[in-house]
């Protein structure tokens, strides 16, 4: 590991942090990869470099696009870390029902994160979704639909909402874009 690389010493609490956000042990990732678990704690303490085909292997296991453990990729060195911008986002989440999501945080390292979210007109999920989190949104553009602990909501552009571990779920029944700016605690993604 080159000792500059701020990539390589993210990558391993990032890859830890989205471990533990699915409720999986070291034990359990490695078996899924069929890989040590000492090889897995080196990657995760950065004491190893895991190779591209590792790290899709890695993410498809974690149901993150592979862009996600590509995060610094031709950052400056003295902006990692620090600050990401506008082009070098990195895509997180998987791309379902017209829902595109960009990490905002440097990395996930921090006790949350920052996401861009994107719903696309006439989109919506159709599961309820229950994650052990506190996400507060606002958003910024566009209107949505939301439901949160089965109550329903209409959001509009400047509007904030907050969820607390609530089953959720959203409906973009609109003609344009709802765009909406995510804290959750822990990191998810």
């Amino acid at each position: 590991m080159h000792s500059d690389s701020f990539q390589a010493k993210s990558l391993g609490a990032d890859l830890r942090t989205l471990r533990k956000a699915r409720g999986m042990t070291l034990t359990e990732l490695a078996e899924v990869l069929r890989r040590s678990v000492g090889w897995l704690s080196q990657v995760e303490r950065d004491l190893s470099e895991p190779s591209v085909t590792d790290l899709r292997e890695i993410a498809s296991v974690l149901g993150v696009p592979i862009s996600m453990l590509f995060g610094h990729v031709n950052v400056p060195v003295d902006e990692q870390g620090f600050i990401v911008r506008k082009g070098a986002r990195r895509e997180i989440g998987i791309n379902k029902a017209g829902l595109s999501e960009e990490l905002l945080s440097p990395d996930l390292t921090d006790d949350f994160e920052v996401v861009h979210s994107t719903f696309e007109p006439h989109s919506e999920v159709k599961d309820i979704i229950t994650r052990p989190t506190q996400e507060v949104a606002y958003l910024i553009s566009g209107k949505l639909d939301l439901w949160i602990g089965g109550r329903f909501f209409t959001v509009y552009a400047g509007d904030s909402f907050r969820i607390r571990g609530e089953p959720h779920r959203w409906i973009n029944p609109y003609d344009e874009p709802a765009v909406a700016i995510w804290v959750i605690a822990p990191p998810v993604y």
